[in-house]
Formats: C-alpha cells, structure tokens, sequence
C-alpha cells in the first residue's frame, strides 16, 4: 500500500520518461565531472580506472533500485529526509537531508569552479591569447565570474522545470556526441602510432583485485562515486513527473545505464592514449589532474580542441542549472514539514516552483565557493572528494532507509526480496564502507590535493566540518521547530501507516 504525501504546490505532469533522465545526465554532467574526477581517480588507482568506474556502478545501481521502491511507495520531493524519517525517525531523517543538501552545495561550487576555467580556456582559444586563460587563477576575477554563472543558472531554475527541460536537451546531447568524437579519435590516434603515450589496451584494467590497497581501492571508489551522482534529481522532481510512481525509477536506472557505457569508453580510450604516467600528458600529472580534458583535448583533438572547451562549459553551465533542482525541493520538502521555516516552502505563483529555496541553495553554494576559493588552490581536487564522502552518506542512510521501512514485506515476494532487501542492503554497506575508510585516510596531510589545517587533511577537515555543522543545525532547527522532532508534522512508520497533515499545522493550502 503507498503512502499518500500532500501535494506542496509544484506543477505536476510537467516531466516524462526521457525529460527525467536528461535533466539526471545534465546533472551527472558527463564532460564535467570527468574532467574534474578522472585526473584524481588516476593518481589513486592508475590504469585500473575502468575497474573502478564499474564497482562504484555496482552500489549506485543496488541503492537506485532501493530508491525506486521507496518512490513508489512515498513519491515526494524530500526524498532521502522524508525517506529516512518515515523509517527512522526525524532526528536520522533530517541528517540525511543534511547530506544531501551538503553534497549538493560541494558540487555546485566545484560545478563553478570548472566552469570558471573553461569559460576563460574557450576565450582563450577564441582569441588566441593564452594569457586569457590565465585570468581564472586571479581569484577576484574567478570569484566574480562564478558569481555571474550561478546567478544565470539559478534564474532559469527559478522560473521552473518548462524552461529547465528545453535548455538541457540541447546542451546534454552536444556533450555527449562531443566525448564520444573525443573518444574516438583517441582510440583512432593511439592504433596509428599518434599517441603521447600508447598503452596497450587490457583487460587486467576491470580488475578490481589489481588495486595495490584497500585504502587506495576505498579511495578511487569515493573519487569515481562523484562522477555518477546526480541520478537522484529525478526523484526529486517525482511530484513535477508524469507517472510519479514509476516513471522517476525508470528514468534513474535508465539514466545510470547510459552513463556506465559512456565511462567505460572514454576511461579505456584515455588511457590507451595517455597512459597513467606523470609525464606532460600522462593521466599521473598532478600538474594537468584537476582539468585533464582542458589539458588533453589539444593533443587529442588538434584545431578541433574548442569543442571539447564549449561541451565541458556546456555540460557545467547545464550541470549548474539543474543540479539547483535537487536541494531546492529537499527544502522545500522540509519546509513543507516543518524541518525548516515555512518560508522554505514558498511556492512562486507564477512558475510554480520552490523560488525562496532555489535561491537560498544558490547563495549557500557561492559563498562556499568563494570561501574554499581563497583558502586553498586545489578547491577543485579537495571539494570532489569530500563530496563523495557526502554522497555515501547519504546514499547509504536512504538504501538503509528502504531496508528497515520494508522490513515487515520485504520477503512477500522474490523481487520484493531483491529489490527492498539483498540490493539496497549490499549497497548501502558498501558505500558507508567506503565513507568510514576515506573519512579515516583523508586525516593524512598529503591526502587529496595535500593541502591541510593543523596538520590535519583539508579534505577531513571540510568534510567533518560539513557534518558538525548538520549537528549545530539540527539543534537550532529543533528548538525554533520543535513540532517536527515530535513527530507532529511527519510520522515514523511503515508503508500503510497514516501521516499526520502538515496542513492543520502551518496551514499551507
């Protein structure tokens, strides 16, 4: 029996199958993410990229099928915080929201920091002034240009997902067919001697045994965890969604499928080109590993390099807009609860669209940016891996989530078994296996970038500092919202317990 969640406001029907899994890809932002995420993962993990991109599949794809199930019992916006407090309660539910909320405000800022590159990288080649590309180590210059692409991304989120969809088809299908080109060439350039560094390609790089430790195996798989999230923000747009019950766990699944193919591809033509060596091209560079592809496009695709600078600043630029989508509807979900002040609820008459929550999730992320951006030089390297410290935590307490809200039907049935028990189970373990063993190496000084405070990992400090900050939350939000943590707003129970209407609390219809 599903549960009945109250409708918030938001525009329902507006997104199908195939609008849902491109604004999930535009959101995972292939060309992005392996710009930013293929260099680290390489210096961890060497030639066993491919390896590693499968097994950290494997959880993604164990905990979306925990995911579908949840959604088709309680399709709502909040996601891993309604999930989590339907099963746990509100203290864990809220946490959960936290992370979430947390792992979208690192990426966002990361999503800027690569977009402020290639922005000056694409003038640069336009112009032919390779000065110009230097202009995004100037941080004021960074700071203010990441201020004017947020601002951008965000008023097009703003007026809702019409504007939202249109915009990404054309953006996600050029990034796309411009790695695979890249790919191919690559391929093409490495079988006729044209190579930096050819490598002959093997399968020994599948195998996930070949990595030299378990903490470097923990760590590639944390790295490589950031290239594939994303897939979620379908699900937060379940109540925005034709057929809210199946079609945003059709359009998660279908969205990881293509994006494991692609990987696989461009992870084995990189190295068959490069090769994981340090030298000038080689993916072991520490000098090129925070943006390979600006760094390889020009040896892969000579005159053609341009494009490769427009997809990966398309893909960011899209990435941008709709990743604001997500952590949006979780406050606008949480408002609607009573997590956090009503205003977070607000709904624009006009779009239909959780307007306040929208821009609050934008400015958090800038600031952010822009903190992290005076502080330290390695931003980029330092922000990927502490998010995907977030993205485990938060994945693992929603697949636990489905686990114990399933626990008295989870056995009804072999796919119910499956699907509600063994697989979000599995998965879920495993990732909060990979948050624990990163967490506890990412102490080491010379982990991520080597940047650190007091002799302490910068990539520890950022991410525990995330985390302490959800406690200090949690505790204001308690005592200004108390209703919430009663239990008054949300209730703790399994699939056929009634909720308790918001609606006689904040009077919100």
């Amino acid at each position: 029996m599903s549960d009945k969640m109250h409708g918030k406001g938001l525009s329902a029907g507006r997104v199908g199958l195939i609008s849902a899994a491109v604004i999930g890809m535009s959101c995972i932002a292939p060309a992005y993410t392996l710009s930013g995420g293929l260099g680290p993962t390489a210096s961890v993990v060497g030639e066993y990229i491919p390896a590693i991109f499968l097994v950290s599949f494997i959880p993604m794809l164990l905990v979306a099928m925990g995911y579908k199930e949840l959604n088709q019992s309680m399709p709502d916006s909040g996601t891993t915080f309604t999930w989590a407090t339907r099963a746990f309660g509100p203290i864990v539910g809220w946490l959960g929201g936290w992370g979430l909320l947390a792992a979208t405000i690192l990426v966002l800022s990361n999503l800027a920091g690569i977009a402020v590159d290639f922005f000056y990288l694409l003038l640069s080649q336009i112009t032919g002034n390779p000065e110009v590309a230097e202009l995004t180590r100037n941080v004021p210059i960074n700071i203010a240009t990441c201020f004017v692409m947020i601002s951008i991304a965000t008023a097009i989120s703003y007026r809702g997902l019409d504007t939202t969809k249109f915009v990404q088809y054309a953006l996600v299908g050029f990034q796309i067919a411009v790695l695979v080109f890249f790919s191919v060439v690559a391929i093409w350039k490495t079988a006729n001697g044209q190579a930096f560094d050819a490598t002959p390609y093997s399968w020994e790089w599948l195998n996930p045994f070949g990595v030299e430790s378990f903490s470097a195996f923990a760590a590639g798989v944390s790295l490589s965890v950031f290239i594939y999230w994303g897939w979620d923000v379908v699900l937060t747009m379940t109540e925005e969604t034709k057929g809210s019950h199946a079609t945003p766990g059709k359009a998660a699944t279908l969205t990881i499928f293509m994006i494991v193919t692609l990987y696989q591809l461009i992870a084995f033509s990189m190295i068959g080109f490069a090769g994981t060596g340090d030298g000038e091209y080689g993916l072991g560079n520490p000098d090129i590993q925070e943006n390979i592809f600006a760094a390889l496009s020009g040896p892969v695709l000579g005159p053609l390099a341009i494009i490769m600078s427009i997809a990966v600043l398309g893909s960011s630029a899209a990435s941008l807009q709709s990743t604001v989508i997500g952590p949006a509807r979780t406050m606008l979900a949480m408002g609607y609860y009573g997590a956090l002040p009503k205003r977070f609820a607000s709904i624009t008459p006009r779009f239909q669209s959780p307007g306040f929550a929208t821009i609050v999730s934008a400015a958090v992320s800038f600031v952010f940016y822009a903190i992290m951006r005076v502080l330290s030089e390695a931003v980029l390297w330092d922000t990927i891996t502490a998010l995907g410290m977030m993205v485990c935590f938060y994945y693992g307490i929603t697949a636990f989530a489905c686990v114990w809200y399933f626990r008295h039907d989870a056995f009804d049935s072999i796919s119910h078994a499956f699907n509600r028990f063994f697989a979000p189970l599995i998965g879920g373990t495993l990732l909060l296996v990979f948050f624990f063993q990163t967490s506890y190496d990412a102490m080491d000084p010379s982990y991520g970038s080597g940047s650190s405070l007091f002799g302490v990992g910068l990539v520890f400090i950022l991410g525990t500092t995330v985390l302490v900050l959800g406690v200090v939350a949690l505790a204001i939000t308690w005592w200004r919202n108390p209703a919430f943590f009663r239990g008054e707003t949300l209730t703790k129970g399994k699939p056929g317990d009634p909720l308790i209407s918001v609606d006689s609390v904040f009077n919100l219809d």
